[in-house]
């Protein structure tokens, strides 16, 4: 498949030059309710092992969550590790993984950071305005922003703030279990990512299309 890509550009940048081109594509992210029929959700991941970096590409059906397409790639790892910067690192990959597709998915969950970004522009809003798709960062680990008051029990949430603005949620997917980050990619609104990263779990702490990808990714 041929991925019809909405913006293009180089990544053989320095972190300096890709910091600029975070700031100048931010401005492509869009906020709006999800509204799609929804039949397929797409999770997205990368492993690394001896300076290779292997991504994966999930897709499962909904709400049944059963794997019905998976591809992958392998590349060297074309930029260095710059918090921040994930997309530069993992995007060609990624992107090289997608051409083998036979169809594209309704939306994508990545393992990485939205708009929950100290740039606002995550790997998961870089795809999504690169592909001009539905994206939600799914993240294990907090890039930025703090919240306070989150409950133990499975589906509890609290809001994600970076001072005064809101930048996604801290959802605990599984009791007493670490939360993971949920934020806006593109085309996206917060609400309907949330209700999506549950509706798409299992009993375990990741969605099942990330935690598909990941195990994909995993095996090296």
């Amino acid at each position: 498949m041929i991925l019809n890509t909405h913006h293009t550009h180089p990544w053989n940048l320095s972190p300096k030059e890709a910091i600029l081109l975070q700031q100048e594509l931010r401005q492509q992210v869009k906020v709006e309710v999800f509204n799609s029929d929804l039949r397929f959700v797409g999770g997205i991941d990368v492993g690394f092992r001896d300076e290779k970096a292997r991504a994966a590409v999930a897709i499962l059906s909904f709400p049944e969550m059963q794997l019905v397409e998976q591809v992958t790639a392998e590349s060297a790892i074309p930029f260095p590790y710059v918090p921040g910067l994930l997309s530069f690192r993992e995007a060609p990959v990624i992107l090289a993984a997608m051409e083998q597709l036979p169809f594209l998915p309704d939306v994508f969950m990545l393992d990485g950071q939205g708009i929950a970004h100290p740039r606002r522009f995550g790997i998961a809003s870089h795809l999504g305005v690169l592909l001009d798709m539905p994206t939600i960062g799914c993240a294990k680990s907090l890039l930025v922003g703090r919240w306070d008051g989150l409950a133990e029990t499975a589906g509890s949430l609290a809001e994600l703030m970076d001072g005064e603005e809101k930048i996604g949620m801290a959802v605990r997917t599984k009791d007493k279990c670490k939360p993971i980050i949920v934020s806006i990619g593109h085309r996206m609104d917060i609400d309907s990512a949330v209700r999506l990263v549950l509706a798409c779990g299992r009993g375990y702490r990741l969605p099942e299309p990330t935690r598909w990808a990941h195990r994909i990714a995993s095996v090296l």
